[in-house]
């Protein structure tokens, strides 16, 4: 399980290094192998270890090519997922698109949540936090009854 928010930075060759305290996991697990894709709700990406990328691709496949918005669907998570592989080093590349869809530049939050993780600009980020905990404290967000029986 993934957790916690790890400021890294994407190096000039477009690549970020992943944490040592995830490295071990991930190479037992997945050897390193990773699908990156797109977030449809948030300007950030979403870095899957191979194996649970693999159930998603599951889930799509059921979904129905004849259906508008299922193939949208899919055409977006399929059509941005990216095979990438943590190298010797911890580092992984991030391709073009994916950068341009998280906007991101040399400070890169990576945040983990629990079978992934999410890629995020600093800024974006920082931006995102502020505004969760700002509808969360004004009781804009309602809390439904899931989350009211979750005791912190």
């Amino acid at each position: 399980m993934f957790r916690g928010t790890s400021a890294i930075t994407l190096d000039s060759k477009n690549r970020i290094t992943v944490p040592t305290k995830y490295r071990e996991e991930l190479f037992a697990d997945c050897q390193g192998k990773m699908v990156c894709t797109v977030d449809i709700q948030h300007p950030c990406l979403l870095l899957y270890p191979l194996p649970e990328w693999e159930e998603i691709e599951l889930k799509l496949c059921s979904l129905s090519s004849m259906n508008p918005q299922e193939r949208l669907l899919q055409q977006v998570l399929l059509g941005n997922a990216s095979d990438c592989e943590i190298d010797k080093s911890g580092r992984l590349l991030i391709n073009g698109p994916l950068r341009l869809h998280a906007n991101l530049e040399k400070s890169v939050m990576l945040v983990g949540q629990l079978k992934k993780f999410e890629i995020w600009s600093e800024n974006a980020w920082q931006a995102q936090m502020q505004k969760g905990i700002s509808q969360i404290q004004s009781g804009e967000i309602e809390l439904t009854d899931r989350l009211l029986d979750l005791s912190l």
